[in-house]
């Protein structure tokens, strides 16, 4: 008896819904649709304002769905298509526009509180060639026990850091300490 339960009405899964599920519940199909008139587009289709009886018989002549896909117009705006293609269309867009984001990366490039020339050096050329690359840098001074003593060595290390990638990028926020790192972020420039 308890396994009847939970097949007609099963539990709510704790978290996050589906993506799919959340995508077709954003939009209004066929019945759902409450407006009293319809701006109709599609394919096959008559653009121009109808009431919503004869919008849902244009749908239903054409054994397609009305899908609301602009709510907030006046009157709304709906489009005669097969609401699976539609979803699949809505997917299709979405992942291409996460594509072409701007993914932003983020080196990070360690000191000690008395870092040598030599290693300053080689670490002040991988900087120069992350942040032409575009990718943004983390630099900080790690402190280890009691080199947190040398707190101000660390920062004018930095600060020295920050004047010598002067012409490939810009401080985004002057060295603050967190726990026992004291960090900084450079960006990139942009290149002309």
């Amino acid at each position: 008896m308890d396994n009847n339960r939970n097949q007609n009405n099963p539990k709510p899964v704790k978290g996050r819904p589906q993506k799919k599920d959340e995508l077709k519940d954003s939009y209004r199909v066929n019945e759902k649709i409450t407006a009293k008139e319809v701006r109709l587009v599609g394919d096959n289709v008559e653009q121009g304002v109808y009431s919503i009886y004869d919008a849902r018989a244009i749908a239903e002549e054409q054994e397609l769905d009305l899908v609301e896909i602009s709510p907030n117009a006046a009157p709304p705006v709906c489009r005669v298509i097969d609401f699976q293609k539609f979803l699949y269309q809505q997917k299709k867009r979405a992942k291409e526009q996460k594509a072409k984001a701007a993914k932003v990366e983020i080196k990070e490039i360690r000191f000690g509180p008395q870092t040598d020339d030599h290693d300053y050096n080689f670490k002040l050329k991988h900087a120069i060639e992350f942040l032409k690359e575009g990718a943004k840098v983390k630099a900080y001074v790690f402190f280890k026990g009691r080199s947190i003593l040398f707190k101000e060595q660390g920062e004018v290390l930095l600060l020295r850091f920050v004047n010598d990638l002067e012409e490939y990028g810009k401080l985004e926020q002057m060295p603050r300490l967190e726990g026992k790192r004291m960090i900084i972020m450079l960006s990139p420039k942009k290149q002309k």
